[in-house]
C-alpha cells in the first residue's frame, strides 16, 4: 500500500463530490426511489444520435428506416415499453441481471520492499474493522448532489462467493445466514487453510495474533509441488461447472470447497515473480493481481469465484482482485481506503496471552480426471496471461485540479483525452462506454455513458487541424459529455433501456424486431473503448481487461496532481497496442493543456 494522499471526497463520474454521512444506512435504504423505465421516443432518438459518428449516411437512413417502424403508433416499440414498464411496477429493480459471465476486475497497491507478515496481518485487521460497520449497521450513507445511494453492494462483498451452477452461476451471501462465518482462507504455495479470525469471546484477533497464525500457515505449506486446485475457477463457466460437480463429488473436496466459498474473504500469498526492469515493475505488477501471471507462478493461489481475494507478494507487491458479480468499484475502493487508514494508525489494542489453534489446511482429493480438469485449466490460462497486455501509465503532469482550474469537469476532460488519443491511433473513432453508477436508485447498478458524440468526434478531427477553434469544441465536447452523465446517473440512459427492451422481446415475441438485427445495433454495442474512472483517495491503480476481442479495458484514478491509468489490449489481435495507446493517450493529455494554457494566454 503507498501513502494514501489526503483529498476532497471521491468524485463518482459526477460533477457532484460524493459525501459520507454518520446515519444507518438502512433507514434509507427503503426510502430510495425505484429505478425508472425512460420515456421510449427518448431512448431511441438518443439511440440514433449516438449512431451518427459511427456509422455511414447510407447505414444511417436505413437505421431510421426501422426504427420509424419500431415506433409505428401501437407498434412493437410500444408493446415493449409497456412490458417493460409493468416489470419495473413488479419489481425492486427491472435491470437486475443473472450472472452469465465471469469478469474479474483488480486494484494495484504501490508496493514496499518485502513480504511483511505483520504487514499482511494488519491488512486483515484493517478488513475486520470495515466488517465491524457492517456488522452493527453504521457504514456511513453516502450521498450524491444531496440525494442518498444505495449502499447494498457494501453488505455483499464480504463473506460471499460465486458458485458454478449448469445453467448459470448463483451468487450466495454466507453473512446473512443464522451462523455468519468466522474464518477467512489463506492461500500459499496453493495450499488453502482456514485462519479463524475471532476470539471465542467474539473479539477479532489483534495484529500480533494474526502475525503469529500466519507465520504458523507459511511454515507448514513450503514445499511447492502441491496441485494447484484454486485455478480451475480460472477456466471458462461451462468448463469449471463441470470439473466443479466433478470436484465436489468427493466428500473431503466438497467441505473443503465449503469452506472456501463460505470464507468472509481470502488472503493470497503470493511467491516471487521473476525480476524485470523498473518500467515494466508496475505492469507486471497489475497483471499479476489481475490474474496471477500464469500456472508455473501465481495463477493457483487464487479462487477467482471469491468476491474478494486480497493479495501480498513475497516482492512486496500487494492489491486484491475481485469478482464483479456482487458489487462495481466504488465500495471495493472505499473497502481499500478504509483499510490504508486503518493501516497507518499505531496498534493499541493488548494482545490476549492465549495460545491459539493451528489454522486447518483444507485437504484435496485429486483423482486422475481432476488432474485433467487440473492441466487444462493450466493450458488456458497461460494463452490468457500471454495474450493480455497490461500497461500502466502513471501520469504525472498534472491532474485533477488542472481541468477543474478551467471549470472542466475532470471526468469528462480524461474521456476527451482519450477520444483523442484513440482517434490518432486509428484516424477513425469508435463505440465507447464509460461506466456509470446507478446507485441514486434501489439495488442500482451500473448505466453506460456512451463517450463517442457527434461533438467529440468534431473536437478530435479539428485537434490537429490548425484553421479550428479547437477550445471551443472541447468546451462543446465536455459539456455534452457531462449532460449525457448527469442522463445516465438520473437513470435516463440508453444502454440498459435498450438491453430491457431487446430481452423482452427474447420472452414475448417469436422474433426480434428489426431494430435489434440491424448491422448498426451490433456495431453500436460492440465496444472497443471499455473505460472506467474509479475515484479512490489511495494512490492505486485499477485494472480491467477489454470487453471485446479488438478492444481496449481502460481504467482511470485522477488524483489531484498526477492520474494512473491502466490500458489492457490482447496480443492476438494486430490492430490493438496497448503500449502505442498509452503514448497517444499521454500526448493528448499535455496537447489539450498546451491548447487551454495558449488560448487563456490570448484572451
Amino acid at each position: 500500500f503507498s501513502e494514501a494522499r489526503q483529498k476532497k471526497p471521491c468524485r463518482l463520474l459526477s460533477p457532484l463530490p460524493v459525501v459520507q454521512i454518520s446515519e444507518r444506512p438502512l433507514v434509507h435504504q427503503e426510502s430510495l426511489p425505484k429505478l425508472p423505465v425512460p420515456p421510449l421516443q427518448q431512448t431511441c432518438s438518443r439511440y440514433l444520435a449516438s449512431l451518427e459518428p459511427l456509422i455511414s449516411a447510407e447505414e444511417m437512413t436505413h437505421t431510421r428506416e426501422l426504427m420509424d417502424e419500431f415506433l409505428r403508433p401501437g407498434g412493437i416499440g410500444e408493446r415493449l415499453q409497456k412490458s417493460l414498464e409493468r416489470r419495473a411496477r413488479k419489481t425492486e429493480n427491472w435491470v437486475r441481471k443473472k450472472h452469465a459471465l465471469h469478469y474479474n476486475c483488480t486494484l494495484s497497491l504501490q508496493s514496499k520492499h518485502s513480504l511483511d507478515y505483520r504487514f499482511a496481518a494488519k491488512l486483515i485487521a484493517g478488513v475486520l474493522d470495515f466488517k465491524s460497520m457492517i456488522d452493527s449497521h453504521t457504514l456511513p450513507v453516502e450521498y450524491l448532489g444531496g440525494k442518498p445511494l444505495c449502499m447494498d453492494q457494501y453488505y455483499q462483498v464480504l463473506s460471499s462467493c460465486r458458485i458454478p451452477g449448469p445453467k448459470r452461476d448463483t451468487v450466495v451471501n454466507y453473512a446473512v445466514g443464522k451462523t455468519p462465518p468466522t474464518h477467512i482462507t489463506v492461500v500459499h504455495n496453493f495450499q488453502f487453510f482456514v485462519l479463524d479470525v475471532y476470539n471465542s469471546d467474539g473479539s477479532p484477533l489483534t495484529v500480533d495474533q494474526l502475525y503469529v497464525q500466519l507465520e504458523k500457515i507459511w511454515n507448514s505449506s513450503l514445499q511447492s509441488n502441491k496441485e494447484p486446485v484454486g485455478i480451475l475457477t480460472s477456466n471458462h463457466r461451462n468448463t469449471w461447472g463441470k470439473a466443479y460437480n466433478n470436484l465436489i463429488k468427493d466428500k473431503t473436496n466438497k467441505e473443503s470447497v465449503r469452506a472456501i466459498q463460505k470464507s468472509i474473504f481470502t488472503v493470497c500469498l503470493d511467491a516471487p515473480k521473476p525480476r524485470v526492469s523498473d518500467e515494466m515493475y508496475f505492469n507486471k505488477v497489475a497483471a499479476q493481481m489481475l490474474h496471477g501471471g500464469g500456472s508455473r507462478w501465481n495463477s493457483g493461489n487464487r479462487w477467482f469465484d471469491k468476491t474478494l481475494q486480497f493479495i501480498v507478494g513475497e516482492d512486496g507487491s500487494c492489491g486484491l482482485t475481485y469478482e464483479h458479480a456482487p458489487a462495481e468499484g466504488p465500495p471495493i475502493v472505499f473497502l481499500v481506503d478504509h483499510v490504508v487508514d486503518y493501516m497507518k494508525r499505531s496498534e493499541m489494542v493488548r494482545t490476549p496471552m492465549i495460545p491459539l489453534a493451528m489454522p486447518q489446511k483444507l485437504r484435496f482429493n485429486i483423482t486422475p480426471e481432476i488432474k485433467k480438469d487440473i492441466e487444462k485449466a493450466k493450458q488456458n490460462m497461460n494463452i490468457m496471461v500471454n495474450d493480455l497486455d497490461v500497461r500502466v501509465l502513471n501520469f504525472t503532469h498534472y491532474g485533477r485540479k488542472f481541468p477543474r482550474s478551467y471549470k472542466m469537469s475532470p471526468d469528462a476532460f480524461i474521456q476527451m483525452a482519450l477520444q483523442l488519443a484513440y482517434y490518432r491511433m486509428y484516424q477513425t473513432c469508435c463505440p465507447t462506454y464509460e461506466s456509470a453508477s446507478l446507485r441514486m436508485f434501489k439495488l442500482g447498478r451500473t448505466e453506460a455513458i456512451r463517450s463517442t458524440t457527434t461533438e467529440s468526434l468534431q473536437f478530435t478531427k479539428a485537434m490537429d487541424d490548425p484553421s479550428k477553434h479547437k477550445a471551443a469544441l472541447l468546451e462543446e465536447a465536455i459539456k455534452v459529455h457531462r449532460k449525457h452523465t448527469h442522463m445516465a446517473i438520473h437513470g435516463q440512459g440508453i444502454e440498459r433501456h435498450m438491453l430491457g427492451l431487446r430481452m423482452i422481446a427474447i420472452e414475448d415475441l417469436t422474433s426480434l424486431p428489426d431494430i435489434f438485427m440491424d448491422t448498426s445495433f451490433a456495431v453500436a454495442s460492440h465496444f472497443n473503448l471499455y473505460t472506467s474512472q474509479v475515484g479512490s483517495k489511495t494512490d492505486c491503480v485499477m485494472c480491467l481487461g477489454p470487453m471485446v476481442p479488438d478492444g481496449y479495458g481502460i481504467c482511470y484514478n485522477p488524483m489531484d496532481d498526477h492520474i494512473n491509468f491502466a490500458v489492457t489490449a490482447f496480443n492476438s489481435c494486430e490492430e490493438t497496442n496497448a503500449t502505442r495507446l498509452s503514448q497517444f493517450l499521454e500526448d493528448s493529455l499535455l496537447d489539450m493543456k498546451t491548447l487551454l494554457e495558449q488560448v487563456s494566454k490570448t484572451q
